[in-house]
């Protein structure tokens, strides 16, 4: 479910530049030959791998823009209470409604998860680390 959530907040954040991109097919210059109009080309599939990093680059961009505002103390990292609060606005948002928001166990197990150094703190890095995997394997 978190997963789909933050599947869903990258794409509304990714939306933008997505549809700017989705018009770059170069003009052609009129041919003054006799013959067929110009058929429009469709733009190539993305690579695995560019979607892969498209999608790490979406987490991060989110993780950035999110970060200090959940950062109520500011140091820089997040301690299990600001994480909690995160995760727990994200389940609130959730489309289909989500894991019921206050789940203590979900967020304990979440955070050390993510707590990838054991410093009992999350930096933007693990942050971005755990939701681009999280997003990942929900779309593999």
């Amino acid at each position: 479910m978190l997963k789909q959530l933050f599947m869903a907040s990258a794409m509304v954040v990714a939306g933008p530049v997505l549809a700017q991109d989705g018009g770059t097919t170069k003009p052609t210059a009129p041919s003054s030959a006799p013959g067929p109009a110009s058929v429009p080309q469709e733009p190539a599939a993305a690579e695995p791998a560019q979607a892969a990093a498209t999608t790490t680059d979406q987490v991060s961009s989110i993780v950035n823009a999110e970060f200090a505002s959940y950062d109520k103390d500011g140091n820089g990292t997040l301690e299990k209470a600001e994480f909690a609060a995160w995760m727990d606005a994200l389940k609130a948002k959730a489309p289909d409604g989500g894991d019921k928001p206050g789940d203590a166990s979900w967020n304990e197990a979440a955070f050390a998860k993510a707590d990838t150094d054991k410093s009992t703190t999350l930096t933007r890095a693990e942050l971005t680390g755990f939701l681009g995997a999280s997003v990942k394997s929900s779309a593999g």
